[in-house]
């Protein structure tokens, strides 16, 4: 394929090394010193774009780029509250857009084992749930993406919790997430259920960034010549 790159920090950087092993090529690299060439003559020959930059720029890179007729994948996060405007956007523009907060295939599995915990979970009111994220220091938005994902699960499947907070509140019912930024850590989340008498754990590692750029990469596999809004969940199958 012939990929466009939106986004050219540490994932996006990943995303060409991988690719190039898989025998894409990448024509056309946008980061901040070249933003202005997002546009139409530069798009023609591309199959999917990629973009990985963050909450102030990725919904109008993502309106681009349907508008242009090139399918996008983006994993940016921090921008939900435009979601649904995005969605909408690319429904009436008969485009295709593919999202994720995490490409790791791991972390999908972790949010599907994640949702039936909760389930569990909400049979047993002597716990109480909770969540820390870590990752690196350059990382932008806090929560992370997946743990605002990880939250809204919870929320979903558990009546007694009904929202999350980064500071801890005397509520039961908000879950405090902690995020800390730290060295280089590429990406650990990890769920907390406490009761007096035991804890239960369940989380993710990652370990190198090629896990986001091998989920992405088939991402954009996946929605070359379709239409409409997929995510993780419909590639995966999970």
């Amino acid at each position: 394929m012939r990929i466009a790159i939106i986004g050219y920090g540490k994932i996006g950087r990943a995303i060409e090394a991988l690719g190039v092993q898989q025998g894409h090529t990448f024509p056309l690299v946008i980061d901040l010193d070249n933003s202005g060439e997002l546009v139409d003559r530069n798009m023609k020959e591309i199959d999917v774009a990629i973009e990985f930059t963050g909450p102030a720029s990725a919904p109008e890179n993502i309106r681009k780029c349907i508008e242009m007729g090139v399918p996008v994948v983006s994993g940016s996060t921090g921008w939900n509250q435009r979601f649904a405007e995005i969605e909408r956007f690319c429904i009436e523009h008969k485009g295709a857009f593919f999202y994720a907060s995490n490409f790791s295939i791991g972390v999908n599995i972790l949010f599907a084992m994640n949702r039936q915990l909760a389930k569990i979970m909400n049979r047993f009111p002597d716990y109480t749930v909770s969540m820390e994220e870590v990752h690196h220091i350059h990382k932008l938005d806090a929560p992370s993406g997946t743990a605002i994902t990880l939250s809204e699960q919870i929320i979903e499947e558990q009546e007694r919790v009904s929202n999350w907070s980064l500071q801890k509140q005397d509520d039961p019912s908000i879950m405090h997430i902690i995020a800390i930024r730290e060295g280089e850590v590429k990406g650990r989340h990890t769920i907390t259920h406490e009761s007096n008498l035991d804890t239960i754990f369940l989380g993710h590692n990652a370990k190198s960034r090629d896990a986001f750029a091998v989920g992405a990469l088939m991402a954009a596999a996946f929605l070359k010549d379709k239409v409409g809004v997929f995510s993780m969940k419909d590639m995966l199958r999970i």
